[in-house]
């Protein structure tokens, strides 16, 4: 709010006595009306108080905080889902334009994700707190997971989230969301924006598997990880002459396993869009051997699968995987490796690694161009889109036509192509 200066003017001619009495008179008055959130008031002439004075708003001073209400911006901030690399400078690229604008700005964190917008847990934010944090992994708000297929249920203390939100939303009088996230976190700003809320949305995820944007932020920092892990691989497993397996993240998309996978030189790349078949792996592993390769690198998605399996329906699969022995899909491949081959294989999983430590250049870069245009959307007024990336092009894309798709990778996609002509095989 701001400060009130000179908001009581007394003419300075007054016995002690009328002083006095002035004073009495606004210890008992005025401290009522300021809990009531009175305007700012001043003394004038007048004879209906007894003192000679009166107590009236002072409607310069009235004039002067209304417009500055008016004019203020108030935007709220979440990051949601699973971290990532360039959350924070894409957060800083949002609001360096703000406050480049000369616009007044009030900015909110809301803390922890959703769960920040659902139990009102939020910080002020100044631009000290967006200073230094272009090169930082992670993300200053902290982030959590609020499944969009219970967004509807009540939690535990049957607190209405989607009701809960939106009260927190008209409660801080917001006039904008800027929510950065992948799939499930757009499930949940669609539904927002379709409840009349201002919504911008920025589009994180080291998958890149969002729909309406061919790039997102924190995908290259994560296959310059698993590329690293993979490259240093090779040289254990050119000396030992193993089979070895690298598993990347990607449950159900293989954008970051197939990436890295040509990025690191691997020999078989298994994506949950293709599924393999464990003899035609072991085809490719013998072809190494006869042409005098001693080792085989795998570069395994976490969400690969069997061509068996992948016949099989979502019930006669989620029985199967009650009883499974394995500790990912990487072992299983393992295990049926060696047991036709008799090979050694060793299994490498840089898990969590991929989304830690500081952004890459390239993801700095694009994080600030999108943030970039998100100030610019919110001070243009426009709302319910994401910001994405099309032919290189920051471009501003409908969020219902984002919400709830996934862009996996084709089989017959030009990459996955040209990733054959390499002699990389797919096990298909």
């Amino acid at each position: 709010m701001p400060r009130r200066a000179n908001a009581f003017r007394v003419r300075p001619v007054m016995t002690a006595s009328i002083r006095l009495r002035i004073l009495r008179y606004l210890f008992y008055n005025i401290t009522a009306r300021l809990a009531s959130d009175i305007f700012p008031l001043r003394l004038v002439q007048g004879k209906d108080l007894g003192y000679n004075y009166r107590i009236e708003p002072q409607h310069n001073e009235i004039d002067k905080c209304e417009t500055e209400e008016q004019d203020m911006k108030r935007i709220g901030m979440l990051t949601s889902g699973g971290d990532c690399q360039a959350l924070n400078a894409a957060m800083r690229g949002v609001v360096k334009t703000l406050a480049n604008s000369r616009e007044k700005v009030e900015i909110y964190g809301f803390l922890d994700g959703y769960k920040g917008l659902i139990y009102s847990n939020f910080q002020m934010l100044t631009g000290k707190d967006f200073s230094g944090i272009l090169t930082k992994g992670g993300t200053i708000l902290g982030t959590s997971r609020t499944p969009f297929k219970t967004i509807h249920e009540p939690d535990d203390n049957g607190v209405d989230k989607v009701e809960s939100m939106k009260q927190t939303y008209h409660k801080l009088q917001l006039d904008c969301l800027v929510i950065l996230g992948g799939n499930g976190t757009h499930k949940t700003a669609n539904l927002l924006r379709e409840e009349g809320l201002n919504v911008v949305t920025l589009p994180k995820t080291i998958d890149n598997d969002l729909w309406g944007t061919d790039m997102t932020f924190g995908f290259q920092s994560a296959v310059n990880i698993a590329t690293d892990a993979i490259d240093c691989i090779h040289t254990t497993a050119a000396s030992h002459g193993r089979v070895f397996i690298v598993e990347v993240m990607g449950h159900k998309v293989g954008w970051l396993t197939l990436n890295a996978g040509m990025a690191g030189g691997a020999d078989i790349i298994l994506l949950p869009e293709i599924p393999y078949d464990i003899d035609k792996v072991i085809d490719k592993i013998e072809e190494r051997d006869k042409n005098g390769s001693r080792f085989t690198i795998i570069a395994v998605a976490e969400g690969a699968i069997s061509k068996a399996d992948a016949k099989l329906s979502k019930k006669e699969y989620k029985k199967k995987m009650e009883k499974y022995p394995y500790p990912s899909v990487s072992y299983e491949v393992a295990a049926r490796i060696q047991e036709k081959t008799g090979r050694e294989v060793r299994v490498t999983v840089p898990g969590h690694m991929q989304r830690g430590g500081s952004p890459c250049p390239y993801d700095r870069v694009f994080a600030s161009r999108l943030g970039a245009e998100a100030g610019k959307m919110i001070l243009d007024g426009q709302y319910g889109f994401m910001v994405g990336y099309k032919n290189r092009e920051i471009v501003r894309v409908p969020l219902e036509e984002v919400a709830g798709k996934l862009k996996t990778v084709a089989p017959d996609a030009a990459i996955v192509k040209e990733a054959k002509l390499l002699g990389i095989s797919f096990g298909d």
